[in-house]
């Protein structure tokens, strides 16, 4: 098994090694209320019923922000545009960005370092969780537990047991779960999805996705150091493995070790995997095979800058690539191309376009080399009137991404008052997700992957199984304890 893929190779919620360095956080009286009201479940009272009175008296959603890195701030704005929305706080462990943040609400919007103490607010209602990967469950899980509803960014977990847990608490305390795979929301996408449910395309065979681009050289080798003042390093942490702070694999840069994400896999195919499984209605693979690693870039990464994704599904393949080192002649713009036994539809974010195949007799498309076949060969078959199709053309210009971030935020909102499934729901986002991580695994480990979707777990490999879990650190794994999960 590669080394530090667990970080501390325990259970989670397991104790940890006493001799290991951890964060020394004693608890505020605030703490134990906390702890006290996630234990006994109070926050379970918060019934579509009591939501409706908390709104009554005033008709804004008091909406808290956790992370304001490259798309946390992006949700400011859009949020900043709806009308029943307050924007009341934000939670940031680097002080600059806290403070950009504030200055960009306004008002009287309250900050903070550590993210519990916004929890902690009875005036917010809704929480948006833009923070680095490995924090995205165990944060939105308590955000759960305090009462809130969350809107979550993807990927939805580091690894694959956490998605279960999440789904676990937030039925448990009856929250409202909006995941950041926001092209659910484009009418382009809807329109498509329409279009393939109705057989235009026929019965599907093939899907194939990808990204790619250069960056070479990478983003250099940096050394270890003490971190800048504006960034409480042990904080950004948080359940991770203890490291020391590298500017390298810090703010942005998280994503390419193993600790904190799971690199373009989880990053960008987790959107084009969540368009896969939305429009053909499908739960997970059967099988996972993928190939890769950090072969050109020279830096102090480790997830794969080139990678191979093959992905079995009951009656169709799908197959994600990306390259981090060579742009190529085809430009993906994180596209898509659904083949149907009719035609194929490629969609991006900005649109897309259907494409019928042509009729064919199948004698005719025998090669020929010499004029008619020898006697005995196939026969061509004449061909009467026009060309005829399978399918119809389409082409849909309408797409924006700008657009789909807005309605996403839009679906949230609205949800939070319904208390209606949000567009991109807690279940199939972890489905989603669970199928990142198990490429990752198999890419790791250097072998296929059997998967048994309906009870989530890997067919007979106790070593990739032991994979689907990861340790948090203290004081982390008490604060996953007291939630009732792992």
């Amino acid at each position: 098994m590669p080394a530090g893929f667990y970080g501390n190779a325990q259970a989670v919620g397991a104790s940890q090694d006493p001799n290991m360095e951890h964060p020394a956080i004693p608890p505020t009286n605030d703490d134990l209320s906390r702890r006290s009201f996630v234990q006994t479940g109070a926050a379970t009272l918060l019934t579509a019923a009591s939501w409706q009175r908390v709104l009554g008296a005033n008709e804004r959603i008091g909406v808290g922000f956790i992370g304001y890195g490259l798309i946390g701030k992006r949700h400011v704005l859009d949020f900043q545009e709806q009308k029943d929305a307050d924007l009341l706080a934000v939670a940031e462990v680097h002080r600059g960005r806290r403070d950009e943040a504030l200055a960009q609400i306004g008002g009287s919007a309250k900050g903070y370092g550590d993210f519990r103490r916004l929890l902690d607010s009875k005036n917010i209602q809704a929480v948006v969780i833009s923070s680095p990967d490995h924090w995205h469950a165990l944060q939105t899980m308590l955000a759960c537990a305090a009462g809130k509803d969350v809107y979550v960014e993807k990927p939805l977990t580091l690894f694959v047991r956490e998605g279960r847990w999440m789904i676990d608490v937030a039925r448990q305390h009856k929250s409202i779960v909006q995941v950041g795979t926001q092209q659910r929301s484009g009418p382009h996408y809807q329109r498509a999805r329409e279009l393939i449910q109705q057989g235009q395309l026929g019965k599907i065979a093939s899907v194939r996705m990808g990204s790619f681009r250069n960056i070479m050289p990478g983003f250099g080798k940096t050394a270890d150091a003490e971190p800048p003042a504006d960034l409480d390093w042990d904080a950004w942490l948080g359940p991770a493995p203890q490291h020391r702070y590298n500017p390298g694999r810090a703010i942005y840069h998280f994503r390419w070790f193993w600790d904190y994400s799971g690199g373009q896999m989880t990053n960008l195919a987790a959107h084009a995997l969540d368009i896969v499984h939305w429009f053909l209605n499908v739960s997970g693979p059967t099988a996972v095979t993928s190939i890769g690693g950090r072969f050109c870039l020279q830096d102090n990464g480790e997830t794969p800058d080139t990678q191979d994704t093959l992905l079995e599904y009951p009656g169709f393949t799908a197959l994600w690539s990306h390259r981090e080192a060579s742009a190529g002649q085809v430009k993906s713009n994180g596209g898509q191309e659904f083949f149907g036994t009719k035609g194929s539809l490629i969609i991006t974010r900005n649109g897309f376009s259907m494409v019928g195949d042509r009729k064919v007799p199948p004698e005719n498309a025998v090669p020929q080399f010499t004029g008619a076949h020898p006697v005995g060969g196939p026969k061509t078959a004449e061909r009467k009137g026009p060309e005829e199709f399978w399918t119809q053309n389409i082409e849909d210009k309408t797409g924006e991404a700008g657009v789909q971030l807005k309605l996403h935020v839009r679906n949230f909102l609205d949800c939070i008052r319904s208390r209606k499934e949000p567009i991109s729901d807690l279940e199939s986002s972890h489905r989603v997700a669970t199928v990142c991580h198990l490429a990752n695994i198999s890419l790791r480990l250097g072998r296929q992957l059997r998967w048994d979707a309906m009870r989530e777990e890997i067919i007979e490999d106790a070593e990739a199984s032991r994979m689907l879990v990861r340790a948090y650190r203290a004081p982390w794994d008490r604060e996953l304890k007291a939630l009732g999960v792992g």
